[in-house]
């Protein structure tokens, strides 16, 4: 599965290795080394991926992050340093799809851009299941254009937040465990210390419920993970 990649990285050896790395598998490649110039990219040439260093400079990694999450559903991978855990959790409260830490094995890369490039690819393709929620609340869960709808609102999803709730809705009443739902969202086994669970649970608990302190929707079973509420019989 190949895709257009976007690289927005400042230091030009790091951006010119990793292009020519992407290219050698078949990628089509593009590298920029601003926010200026990647908009120029996409606005005429829309990547699938966007390879995003989070430390650039001027409009860093995390702005670019949450300006493209309001309008654009193109997959995020952030490239970070190994003393910006902070950063990479905010960037994933941003919208960011994934992140790799340098100086990062490039075959994790490639096989990071794989799956996500597979979860955008799959999203909507799928019929909801027998019992799967599609409506709860004033929500209704468009899984085609992998969004959620009310009357007031639209809420875009990330390739995460949608295999998140996907796989939350399709199973109502059942506890997901950290470690499964790491699988899920593309994550891998989750390793110690790793919040992007969490994370993503509070990013759509913040897009779809009342109140994201006492949701009605997706609900923490302590010491087990997370279930979605099954719905009430009418």
């Amino acid at each position: 599965m190949t895709a257009h990649i976007l690289i927005v990285e400042d230091d030009r050896v790091t951006r010119m290795r990793l292009a020519g790395y992407l290219r050698g598998l078949g990628h089509r490649v593009t590298e920029v080394e601003d926010a200026e110039a990647m908009q120029d990219v996409i606005d005429t040439d829309p990547p699938e991926i966007l390879l995003l260093d989070i430390g650039l400079e001027g409009k860093d990694g995390l702005t670019i992050t949450r300006e493209q999450r309001a309008k654009s559903r193109v997959g995020i991978i952030l490239l970070t340093s190994r003393d910006e855990q902070v950063d990479r959790i905010i960037g994933l409260e941003m919208g960011a799809d994934d992140y790799v830490t340098k100086p990062f094995d490039r075959r994790e890369l490639a096989a990071r851009i794989k799956n996500l490039l597979f979860r955008i690819t799959e999203i909507g393709r799928s019929a909801p299941t027998a019992g799967a929620v599609e409506d709860f609340g004033p929500w209704h869960f468009d899984r085609l254009r992998r969004r959620l709808v009310s009357a007031a609102r639209v809420e875009t999803l990330s390739a995460q937040e949608f295999d998140l709730l996907d796989a939350l809705t399709r199973n109502p009443g059942v506890t997901f465990g950290r470690p499964r739902l790491s699988e899920i969202v593309g994550r891998g086994d989750l390793r110690p210390g790793d919040r992007t669970i969490d994370v993503l649970v509070g990013r759509l608990r913040k897009k779809l419920e009342a109140d994201p302190a006492r949701p009605d929707h997706i609900l923490t079973r302590m010491g087990e993970g997370y279930c979605f509420a099954a719905p009430v019989p009418g």
